[in-house]
C-alpha cells in the first residue's frame, strides 16, 4: 500500500505563535510529527510549509519539506497546491496529518490508509472513535459522525448526534444503543480529489457548522471512515498542551 502523508504547517496561530517551530525534547514540534508519521507503512513523509523558517528547520532534521503560498484559506488548499508541486494526481494516496499532533499514533495514519484502499466507492477517509462522556457529546468544539451501514459518513456535527430522544435524562449519550462517535481530524485523499477539493464551491452546511469535511458530501462525494477504539494522543493547541506534551517527551 503506497501513500504520502502531507503535513501542512502554518506558522501564525493566534493562539500560540510560530507553533511549528516550538521545541519539543530539541526539535522543532513539525519535526516531531514528521518523525511520528515516518513510523507508518507511508512511503513518503512531506510537509507542506508556508514560510521558509519552516523549510530551514525540516531540512535540519533530513525532513522533506515543499514551500507553499502563504495566502492558503485553509489547509487542504495548501495540500492541494503541495499535491501539483510533488506530481500526485489521480488515485494517488495521500493522508494529512495536522502539523500539532506531535503524538499521533502511526498506525492511526496506516488505518486511515487502508480505508482509502479498500474503498473505491470513496474518494475521502478519516477516522473515529466511541463517545462516552455527557459533558464531550455536549460540547461543541467536539465534531461528532454518524456512519451508514457500510460505514460512511451521512453527517458531522459540533451538535450532540445522534439524539437519543427516550434517554433517561436529556442529553445523555446513547450508549445503550450505539456510542456515538467522536471524529478525529486526519484524512486520506485520492489526490486527484484532493487538488480539485478548493475549486468546489463552499456549501452551507459548511458554512453553518464550519466543518470543512461538509463541503465534500455536499457535492455527492463519500467518506470513509475507520473506527478506532481508542482516542488519539493530544494535540497542541494552547502553551499549557505544548508544556503537557514536552513533559510526555521527557520521560521517554
Amino acid at each position: 500500500m503506497d501513500y504520502t502523508v502531507l503535513i501542512p504547517a502554518r506558522l501564525a496561530s493566534t493562539r500560540l505563535p510560530n507553533k511549528p517551530l516550538a521545541d519539543i525534547g530539541g526539535a522543532p514540534m513539525v519535526v516531531r510529527v514528521a518523525q511520528r508519521a515516518a513510523q507508518s507503512a507511508a512511503t513518503r513523509v512531506v510537509v507542506a510549509a508556508d514560510d521558509a523558517s519552516i523549510v530551514s528547520a525540516c531540512q535540519a532534521h533530513g525532513i522533506e519539506c515543499v514551500l507553499t503560498r502563504a495566502d492558503h484559506p485553509t489547509g487542504s488548499d495548501r495540500l492541494a497546491e503541495a499535491c501539483q508541486l510533488l506530481s500526485l494526481d489521480g488515485q494517488d494516496a495521500v493522508v494529512n496529518v495536522q502539523g500539532d499532533e506531535p503524538l499521533i499514533d502511526p498506525a492511526l495514519i496506516d488505518a486511515c490508509a487502508h480505508q482509502l484502499a479498500q474503498r473505491p466507492d470513496c474518494v475521502v477517509s478519516t477516522a473515529a472513535h466511541p463517545l462516552h462522556e455527557k459533558e464531550l457529546f455536549a460540547n461543541p468544539n467536539v465534531v461528532k459522525v454518524v456512519l451508514d451501514a457500510q460505514g460512511r459518513a451521512l453527517y458531522f456535527s459540533r451538535a450532540p448526534i445522534p439524539w437519543w430522544r427516550d434517554a433517561p435524562t436529556p442529553g445523555t449519550p446513547c450508549n445503550q444503543v450505539a456510542a456515538p462517535l467522536r471524529h478525529i481530524g486526519i484524512y486520506g485523499y485520492r489526490a486527484g480529489f484532493l487538488r480539485r477539493f478548493p475549486s468546489l464551491p463552499i456549501s452551507p452546511l459548511e458554512t453553518i457548522e464550519s466543518l470543512e469535511q461538509l463541503r465534500v458530501m455536499w457535492h455527492g462525494e463519500r467518506i470513509a471512515v475507520h473506527v478506532t477504539p481508542q482516542a488519539p494522543g493530544a494535540g497542541v493547541d494552547t502553551q499549557e498542551d505544548l508544556e503537557r506534551v514536552r513533559q510526555l517527551f521527557a520521560k521517554g
